[in-house]
């Protein structure tokens, strides 16, 4: 074999070891206090903002979904696509985009408040 087929062989073997370890992406994402209520203010809105209203916010948000108030979030919460982008459900736009799933801490305070009924609270 030549050199530079070695050199490919080697480079697409090691690239195949690559290993995602939530706590080295996501650090203090570790520490999650299981919930048992969750609530916009508090819980939601802060995680999207964190999260997601660096894309989906300001005066021009990717694809035109806005997640920055109570009302607009709402219409994502009601036609189910928050949580099938949230949890990279079939048929919905895995969110965030080119980034690894949240934490399932975070996913359970948005499902939290959902199943609570998804109050301005």
């Amino acid at each position: 074999m030549s050199t530079k087929t070695l050199v490919l062989l080697g480079v697409f073997l090691l690239s195949g070891c690559y290993y995602d370890n939530e706590a080295t992406l996501y650090p203090g994402s570790g520490t999650c206090t299981p919930l048992t209520s969750s609530t916009f203010s508090a819980n939601v809105l802060p995680l999207l903002n964190n999260r997601c209203n660096n894309c989906h916010g300001g005066s021009n948000p990717s694809a035109g979904i806005d997640l920055t108030t109570y009302a607009k979030v709402l219409k994502y919460v009601n036609d189910g696509s928050l949580m099938g982008s949230i949890n990279f459900s079939s048929g919905f736009s895995p969110m965030p985009k080119n980034s690894g799933k949240m934490s399932a801490c975070d996913i359970q305070k948005i499902r939290l408040w959902i199943e609570a009924g998804s109050l301005n609270n």
